[in-house]
C-alpha cells in the first residue's frame, strides 16, 4: 500500500511579506505556540493576565454564549463584535471564523478586512459545512487566497476537518487538502482530530507552513507535540467546556454543603474590565 503523495511546496515569491510578531510565534523550533481560546472579554482578559501573549477565540464558546448553533454561519455579528472588543487589548488576537460565514470568497475577504481593522492578527478558517460534510477543497483554497489578497498581513490558519468528517482513510485526504491550502497562501494549517504521532511527524516533514494541532486529553502532550515539530497547539473549546463543568459542579457543591474551591473575588473579576 502506497502512502499519500508528497506535498508540493509552493513556489517562493519574489518579495515575501515581513514576518509579523504573531507569525514569528509559529517559527520557534521546539517551542510551539500554546494558543488558549476565549469566548468573551473576561475570559480573554484573564488569560492575558496569566501571561498569554496570544489568544484565540472559540466559535463554539461564542455561539453557545449567544444561544446560537456553532458551525452554522449564524454568529458573524457576534464574532466581529467580540473581535472589536478584544482587538483593543494588549495581546495578539486570532479569530475563529468558522468557514468564513459564506461560500463566497469575496465575502470572506470582506470579513477578514473587518477583523483586521478590529485589531485581529490571525483568522482560523475551516473547510467543513454546517451539515458536517467537507466543502470542496477548491472552494476553501479560494477563500484563503482571497483573504491573503485582501489582508496580506493577516495570519491565515487553514483548517481541514478530514479527521472529523468520517473519512475511512483521512490521511491522504488531509495531505491533498493541506497541499491546496498552502498553495493558496495559507500561513499555517490546522488538523483537529489528529492525534497519531506518526501521522503528525509525516505531515510536519511534508509541509512548508507551520502545523497546528488541537490538544486533547487522550492525545500527545505538549512536550511530545513540540518534539514532533508541531508549531501551534490550540485548546479550542476546552476552556469554555471546562468553565461550564465548573459552573455545574460549584452549584452542586453548594447544594450538598460541600466545600467550594478557590475562585476569583469580585474585585479581581471587576478589574478585568480595565475600567
Amino acid at each position: 500500500m502506497t502512502g499519500p503523495a508528497p506535498m508540493t511546496r509552493p513556489a517562493p515569491t519574489a518579495a515575501p511579506a515581513p514576518m509579523t510578531p504573531f507569525a514569528a510565534l509559529h517559527h520557534r523550533p521546539g517551542r510551539p505556540l500554546l494558543l488558549p481560546n476565549a469566548w468573551d472579554h473576561a475570559s480573554a482578559a484573564a488569560l492575558a493576565a496569566a501571561g498569554h501573549c496570544a489568544i484565540g477565540t472559540t466559535s463554539l464558546g461564542v455561539a453557545a454564549a449567544a444561544g446560537l448553533p456553532d458551525g452554522a454561519a449564524a454568529t458573524r455579528a457576534e464574532t466581529v463584535r467580540l473581535a472589536r472588543r478584544l482587538g483593543r487589548d494588549g495581546f495578539l488576537l486570532s479569530v475563529d471564523a468558522e468557514s468564513g460565514f459564506s461560500d463566497d470568497p469575496d465575502e470572506v475577504a470582506d470579513l477578514a478586512v473587518e477583523l483586521a481593522e478590529a485589531g485581529a492578527v490571525g483568522i482560523n478558517l475551516e473547510d467543513s459545512r454546517p451539515d458536517g460534510t467537507p466543502a470542496p477543497s477548491a472552494v476553501h483554497a479560494a477563500k484563503v487566497a482571497a483573504v491573503k489578497a485582501a489582508v496580506p498581513e493577516l495570519f491565515v490558519n487553514a483548517r481541514t476537518d478530514a479527521y472529523w468528517c468520517g473519512s475511512e482513510d483521512p490521511e491522504p485526504e488531509t495531505v491533498r487538502r493541506l497541499d491546496a491550502y498552502q498553495r493558496a497562501g495559507a500561513d499555517g494549517v490546522f488538523v483537529p482530530g489528529l492525534g497519531d504521532p506518526a501521522v503528525i511527524a509525516r505531515l510536519v516533514g511534508r509541509l512548508s507552513v507551520p502545523l497546528n494541532i488541537l490538544w486533547t486529553p487522550t492525545g500527545p502532550g505538549l512536550a511530545e507535540l513540540a518534539a514532533l515539530g508541531v508549531a501551534r497547539v490550540s485548546l479550542g473549546s476546552l476552556l469554555y467546556r471546562s468553565a461550564l463543568a465548573a459552573v455545574v459542579a460549584t452549584a452542586a457543591a453548594v447544594a450538598s454543603d460541600e466545600p467550594v474551591g478557590p475562585v476569583p473575588g469580585y474585585a479581581e473579576v471587576r478589574a478585568l474590565s480595565g475600567s
